[in-house]
């Protein structure tokens, strides 16, 4: 089976959009998402709308958190508590409810699902180097895990030949059976943060056992002007076009 596993979106609808249309056009057959379905961007109740009509499996990232007092906004840098206050303004209670149901973890028969590490997901901590990723590898009882939060994508492994040994790879395709453990981070559908603004979403194939990150160009001069038009921080628009 092959699956969609789209990282953090952040409101951001047409990005969203761009990669549903090339998901369905090769007929993949689910779609998974881990966590940061809002914040920042501005067409927060599309975003869980559409979500919610394809039945999407999602996990609760942190700004899903704040967005229903759930963690201190305090916590967070300006603009980013000005994403939670608009958020909050546009939501009505059945979204916020759906948000606030989302587990912080999920668990399928061929991986797992976490926004941050898996081994703590309330802490909503972040894994952007080995060491980081250790705790979780320890934990997995499936072979890969799919993360998001630092809207970089990289897989970290233990490899079937130096299983004592954390390792990692940048590489567009990895071939899972050749490791133990594997913690995959696919980036960002809505606001890539790897100097590259195209969405970032990748394939997960059970039978091949690879995973191939993907990218695709949307149109960022509408969810910029989306997001000016909504009265949110002009840098949030504006980094868009930069993809960091």
């Amino acid at each position: 089976m092959r699956y969609a596993i789209l990282g953090d979106i952040h409101s951001n609808l047409a990005a969203l959009e761009a990669v549903l249309d090339v998901v369905d056009a090769e007929g993949i057959e689910a779609i998974v998402q881990v966590g940061d379905v809002v914040g920042y961007g501005a067409a927060p109740a599309e975003v869980i709308e559409v979500l919610r009509a394809r039945q999407a499996l999602v996990v609760k990232g942190n700004h899903d958190a704040a967005c229903v007092g759930e963690l201190d906004s305090r916590l967070f840098n300006a603009d980013a508590r000005a994403g939670v206050r608009y958020t909050t303004k546009q939501l009505g209670r059945t979204d916020l409810r759906w948000l606030a149901d989302l587990p912080m973890t999920a668990h399928q028969e061929h991986f797992s699902l976490s926004h941050g590490t898996l081994d703590r997901p309330e802490r909503f901590d972040y894994i952007q180097n080995t060491a980081d990723a250790d705790p979780s590898l320890d934990v997995m009882d499936r072979p890969v895990c799919f993360v998001g939060h630092t809207h970089v994508p990289v897989t970290i492994m233990r490899l079937l030949d130096a299983p004592n040994r954390t390792s990692y790879t940048i590489e567009r395709t990895v071939d899972l059976s050749e490791s133990t453990v594997a913690l995959v981070n696919v980036g960002s559908v809505g606001q890539p943060r790897d100097e590259d603004p195209r969405a970032a979403y990748a394939i997960y194939d059970t039978e091949t056992t690879r995973v191939e990150m993907r990218r695709v160009e949307y149109d960022i001069e509408r969810e910029a002007a989306r997001i000016i038009g909504a009265g949110l921080p002009k840098i949030l628009a504006d980094r868009l076009f930069l993809g960091f």
